[in-house]
């Protein structure tokens, strides 16, 4: 008789097992609509992207061209990346020497384009951005160069090392500032690199200004010249004889109540004024992708995403996994999403509402975790059901 009541009591109070969770599959969700027909330019490459959706959109593959002064957003972005900055700060300030004296006296000679600078002038980190990136400064590329990397060989290795590791898969530079005909790349890698830049608030901060005040150049005006309008905040223009017009935009469109950053990239466009074609093919490219969008639902409250099933209880009474809220994602039109149910932590007893999973919806670069709750009680098994098993 002690022996049954050790083994009953051993029975009847050992922890009961934790209840199974069983995910119902979510499945796949294509975003509804025909894929937009963009305005793309008869010559020439191009592509749109929307950076909050990790998405970038070209007529086709492309092959690398020249990309001209294109070549110093990357020469920016490493900059900023090396020696940040906020968006108000000078920054450190770099002296001036004969060998940028000399590099501002061969851009003069040449025709490109140049802020002059003498010996022993200061010029502070956010100056020498200020002129690469407004202005298009040549010589402060070179600069800018050298003090981050200590040669101007070195800095295009680590330009070169930044593309691999953005995915840049058709970029190569051969310079800082763009005049070899060496530095080539595709819209669509310079849609990628622009999305990136922008997420620093000072490179946003610094394409984004109409005009720049700088020692020995005065009042200097922007390139790109539909900055500050239409919405436009940046971000640069090139041109050479090899590259013709090219251009990177990036402007805020409202898409159903809020404001979006779309960036179009836009190369080899000729005629009189190549810079303005280059402009207008990029703002409309910019226009059609906005028209594009939309806010949409992906999830709903109350969706059912799994089932509670302790084995002390019928498989009809299974408590439901219930989503805690909405939620709506800027989309573009036939893009998949992907719904998938993460279990967590389950107890013999847990009352409704217990969070017991999470539903994380991905789209590109969004993401979103949806906790999951239960819709009913899991309640402990009988003294009678441990006994017996």
């Amino acid at each position: 008789m002690v022996l049954v009541a050790v083994v009953v009591g051993m029975r009847v109070t050992r922890a009961a097992p934790a209840p199974v969770l069983v995910p119902i599959p979510q499945g796949r969700l294509v975003v509804a609509g025909a894929r937009p027909v963009l305005p793309w330019p008869a010559t020439g490459g191009a592509a749109v992207g929307v950076p909050e959706l990790g998405l970038v959109v070209q007529p086709s593959r492309q092959v690398p061209v020249p990309v001209a002064s294109l070549t110093k957003i990357m020469t920016a972005y490493l900059v900023l990346r090396d020696h940040p900055l906020t968006p108000t700060a000078a920054g450190p300030s770099l002296t001036m020497t004969a060998t940028d004296v000399a590099d501002a006296a061969g851009d003069a000679a040449h025709n490109d384009t140049m802020i002059p600078v003498v010996a022993g002038e200061r010029l502070t980190e956010r100056q020498l951005l200020d002129g690469l990136m407004v202005h298009s400064a040549n010589d402060f590329a070179d600069a800018l160069a050298r003090w981050d990397a200590g040669s101007i060989p070195a800095f295009v290795a680590k330009m070169n090392a930044a593309a691999a590791q953005l995915g840049m898969r058709s970029t190569h530079y051969a310079d800082a500032s763009g005049i070899s005909h060496g530095s080539v790349s595709t819209a669509a890698d310079q849609v990628r690199l622009a999305a990136v830049a922008m997420r620093s608030a000072t490179f946003a901060a610094v394409v984004d200004q109409r005009t720049i005040d700088v020692p020995l150049g005065g009042l200097l005006a922007n390139y790109v010249q539909a900055v500050g309008t239409d919405g436009v905040v940046g971000v640069k223009s090139g041109f050479t004889q090899a590259a013709l017009g090219c251009v990177v935009l990036a402007a805020y469109r409202p898409v159903d109540g809020r404001q979006v950053l779309v960036v179009a990239a836009v190369t080899g466009q000729g005629g009189f004024d190549a810079l303005g074609a280059a402009q207008q093919v990029g703002l409309g490219l910019i226009d059609a992708a906005a028209g594009a969008l939309r806010v949409a639902p992906v999830v709903a409250r109350d969706v059912v995403t799994a089932r509670v099933r302790p084995p002390w209880a019928a498989a009809a009474a299974d408590p439901v996994v219930l989503t805690t809220r909405s939620v709506s994602l800027l989309e573009w039109p036939g893009r998949t999403i992907v719904r998938s149910f993460v279990p967590g932590r389950l107890r013999p007893a847990m009352a409704a509402g217990t969070r017991v999973g999470t539903l994380e919806v991905t789209d590109g670069t969004q993401r979103v975790a949806v906790p999951a709750v239960l819709g009913g009680a899991v309640r402990p098994p009988s003294a009678l059901w441990r006994l017996l098993h």
